[in-house]
């Protein structure tokens, strides 16, 4: 149960970390940190947890990575179910916390803010179509478990993975928030849409299908530039 826990406990901070700064601090007045520092606040996060709970659970925290790494041979087939309930848990968990954070300030209402839920056409932050929405995260989810195999490859530094993830989930913000406001993250777009419903949860299953379809064409890209030279 320990890696389960771990698990939960990381996309629970994930989503609070990462959230929390978009609903929070994204506009404060005059000292907001724009969309930089939520890019910012996101990678913080997965770097942080990586290196606290990466040797317990490995740190997956999203089930499209979990799926990835599975597909990709990374990843036990049995604890699978188990990580996804254990990830989406955690970012319920997490909206709910924001959500009572936010609803301190007089005039909050979850569904005109967004509440840093992902969406696309009217509720994209930049108004992109769906089929903009649905490339973006599947691309942008591609090259993210592209970077997590290679970063936790055998042949790679020791040490650096956190890093090397944190800040390719950091690039991907500063790339995609206009379009989505970023999920490549089935988890942390469960967490918070949940809470502000209509909208927010009509439009999640692209947050879910897209997220995993990239991870998988992820996890197929990598074995195939990957394989040592004589490997069938």
């Amino acid at each position: 149960m320990n890696k389960y826990l771990a698990e939960l406990i990381g996309t629970f901070w994930l989503v609070l970390g990462g959230c929390g700064s978009a609903v929070l601090a994204a506009a404060f007045p005059d000292v907001g940190i724009g969309l930089l520092g939520v890019s910012l606040a996101f990678g913080l996060t997965v770097v942080t947890m990586a290196y606290a709970i990466g040797h317990i659970s490995g740190c997956h925290l999203n089930p499209a990575v979990t799926i990835g790494l599975w597909s990709g041979g990374r990843f036990s087939t049995k604890d699978v179910v188990p990580y996804v309930i254990a990830q989406v848990i955690g970012g319920l968990l997490a909206g709910g916390v924001l959500y009572v954070i936010a609803s301190g300030q007089a005039g909050f209402d979850v569904v005109s803010s967004g509440f840093a839920s992902n969406g696309f056409g009217e509720h994209s932050p930049g108004k992109y179509s769906m089929l903009a929405a649905l490339v973006c995260e599947v691309v942008m989810t591609m090259m993210f478990l592209i970077i997590i195999m290679g970063a936790t490859d055998e042949r790679a530094p020791a040490g650096f993975a956190p890093l090397a993830i944190g800040l390719g989930l950091t690039l991907i913000h500063l790339i995609s928030i206009p379009v989505t406001n970023t999920s490549v993250n089935p988890a942390r777009s469960t967490g918070v849409a949940i809470y502000v419903g209509d909208w927010a949860v009509s439009q999640l299953w692209l947050f879910w299908v897209a997220p995993i379809i990239g991870a998988v064409l992820g996890a197929i890209v990598y074995r195939v530039i990957a394989t040592k030279e004589g490997e069938a």
